[in-house]
């Protein structure tokens, strides 16, 4: 009785703090207020139970920025509280948001937040991470942090797009820095589900020391109107000292990536995802930076489509010289379909666009162990002819138990399809050939 007591004094004076300081067109309707949460439409959610629900005020235009308010409420919501962004409105954010301190937050989206393409802002304001230079609008951190709804995260990407074409986010000379639409950093216990995902200036989603982040029944589409300025890395997951990325049913249409786990992300769960027009599912890239150890490990992606895209199932690891090393281990790929894919199954040890003299001298020291292919079937494009599928080991790299069984992939090159095997120990489980045969 004593703890229950502690835990409505806390409440109330959550609630009466968040009211004291109520801001012009907000409004905090208490959990108990079950007529008034149904009005804003914030009532009855299978899966989400009532709670202290905030609202803001929407924008009035696309330049109307109500960064301040959306802090504001998303204050008064933490420690229990539910933010409603409503449907019909658009809530513009123009200015970078530090969403670190989150503890048992909720935010429902049924409208739509929507960035500014301010990019001479952007690029002077914003959250900054070393790894292949990353920036974003906002960060989100703490625990217990659930965004669920039918609304849209709106990146807001055209005019990124366009003022980025020609350069390469890989480019050692480029200072272009274009934002990612979502990232978690510093959190435990996210998940996000309903919402669609839209137009990202650059990776879409980008977790950092997270642990244990799960998205559902999202949609990632991200698409250009400017024919000669296509987006570009807009990847729909991505990932940096992860344990624990759950992505299920969700349906991603990117132009890149469609999931590619960083370094050192662990116990990795996909299920019922659609790529279209991607790069594929990949692990990795891993190995980038000099004497820096990447791990990859513990990964199940089942019931996967890939259709019109680059590649299909994917590992990608650095050569060259001043690399790094580590291992992607323990991964497997089931029940994977593919449908006019570049190259649907691939083993890359000697990436970014190195060619082959240099990863001869500089090769990848990278392990792939315990990897599986199961049950991958389907069409190739036909651009890499009657190879369906590459797997392509360095010299000083370890790849062995790598199983290939139930592979029915056909080229309208003609067949039969070819396998193509350089460096791999023991037996693949399909007749393979060398790629200079």
């Amino acid at each position: 009785m004593k703890f229950l007591a502690i835990g409505a004094l806390l409440l109330s004076t959550v609630s009466a703090l968040a009211t004291e300081h109520i801001i012009k067109g907000a409004q905090i309707i208490p959990a108990s207020d079950k007529a008034g949460l149904k009005k804003i439409g914030a009532h009855g959610h299978h899966k989400h139970h009532d709670r202290r629900t905030v609202t803001i005020r929407s924008s009035k235009s696309d330049t109307d920025d109500i960064s301040d308010d959306f802090l504001w409420g998303i204050k008064a919501a933490n420690h229990g509280g539910r933010l409603l962004l409503q449907k019909g409105k658009t809530y513009v954010i123009g200015k970078k948001l530090d969403l670190s301190f989150l503890d048992d937050i909720e935010v429902q989206l049924e409208g739509e937040v929507k960035f500014t393409d301010d990019i001479d802002y952007w690029q002077a304001n914003h959250f900054y991470y070393s790894f292949q230079r990353s920036i974003t609008f906002w960060v989100w951190g703490g625990q217990d942090i659930k965004i669920f709804g039918k609304g849209t995260l709106n990146g807001n990407g055209q005019e990124w797009y366009n003022a980025f074409a020609g350069m390469e986010i890989l480019d050692p000379d480029n200072v272009f820095y274009r934002p990612v639409l979502f990232v978690t950093d510093n959190a435990t216990r996210v998940s996000v589900e309903g919402i669609t995902q839209l137009n990202s200036p650059c990776w879409t989603n980008f977790f950092v020391r997270t642990k244990d982040v799960s998205f559902d029944d999202v949609y990632i589409n991200s698409f250009s109107t400017n024919a000669s300025a296509l987006p570009k890395n807009t990847d729909g997951f991505d990932s940096f000292n992860v344990d624990g990325l759950r992505v299920t049913n969700t349906r991603v249409d990117v132009g890149d990536d469609c999931f590619a786990p960083k370094p050192n992300t662990t116990n990795i769960f996909v299920q019922n995802l659609w790529c279209n027009n991607t790069h594929g599912v990949s692990m990795g890239s891993i190995g980038q930076y000099p004497g820096v150890e990447d791990i990859i490990e513990h990964a199940w992606i089942e019931n996967v489509t890939l259709v019109n895209g680059q590649n299909g199932v994917r590992l990608k690891a650095w050569a060259g010289p001043d690399v790094g090393f580590g291992r992607i281990n323990n991964i497997t790929y089931k029940d994977v379909r593919v449908e006019n894919t570049d190259s649907p199954i691939v083993l890359d040890q000697c990436y970014f666009n190195i060619d082959a003299a240099t990863c001869a001298e500089y090769p990848s020291s990278v392990n792939f162990t315990n990897i599986n292919f199961e049950n991958i079937y389907g069409t190739s494009s036909g651009k890499n002819g009657k190879v369906v599928a590459d797997l392509t080991c360095s010299p000083n790299s370890v790849c062995t138990d790598i199983h290939l069984s139930d592979i029915d992939i056909t080229s309208p090159a003609g067949g039969p399809p070819i396998v193509t095997c350089d460096g791999i120990d023991g037996d693949v489980g399909v007749e393979c050939q060398s790629s200079s045969a």
